[in-house]
């Protein structure tokens, strides 16, 4: 077994060890779902995401691809293909990082602290900005719509890997660098 498949194989070991579901797509862990709960503190508290991992063959050296297979609404998440605007994921991706930081992390932080000038929804980003509480109001009624913890398991549509944006897709209005991993949230955390 090499190395990159010796990475892959440990990191989601250490996903499943944590405790999320996952759900493998096929033998050789390229491809898998993992349940994601809405972070503590949130407008999305309490909601239930499947998220679809795909790890490129020079994983970790590569990062992975992500993308919410049901809908949520948030500035730095494309609405209908569920692809991702995160700049730790699709520019700044390190071997030091792994699929538990992308889950405990990255996520929560994009969720709880959305970006929007770096956007892939343009409608949440300027509903955010010109009136907070009615897009609070909508991610509510999302997560009620389509996060039901019993719903993600049923979600039957799959999103395959055309419709997930590449790195360069993304809208980035800066390229900073991600701050340390175990910073809750780094200064200087881009999103």
């Amino acid at each position: 077994m090499s190395s990159p498949s010796k990475r892959r194989e440990m990191d989601l070991m250490k996903l499943m060890m944590s405790d999320y579901t996952v759900e493998l797509i096929n033998e050789d862990m390229h491809q898998f779902f993992v349940h994601f709960n809405g972070p503590t503190d949130s407008l999305y508290v309490g909601g239930v995401w499947k998220v679809r991992v795909e790890l490129p063959d020079a994983y970790p050296y590569k990062s992975p691809s992500i993308g919410f297979v049901n809908k949520l609404y948030h500035p730095n998440i494309d609405e209908m293909s569920g692809s991702v605007c995160l700049d730790v994921i699709n520019q700044t991706w390190s071997p030091m990082f792994d699929l538990v930081n992308i889950f405990e992390v990255f996520l929560p932080q994009l969720l709880l602290y959305p970006n929007p000038s770096d956007l892939l929804n343009g409608e949440a980003a300027a509903l955010m900005m010109r009136d907070q509480t009615t897009y609070e109001q909508k991610v509510k009624e999302y997560c009620e719509k389509y996060a039901k913890p019993q719903d993600v398991g049923a979600e039957a549509e799959e999103k395959s890997s055309d419709e997930e944006q590449s790195e360069d897709e993304c809208d980035s209005a800066d390229d900073q660098v991600a701050g340390p991993v175990d910073a809750y949230p780094p200064s200087n955390f881009s999103l």
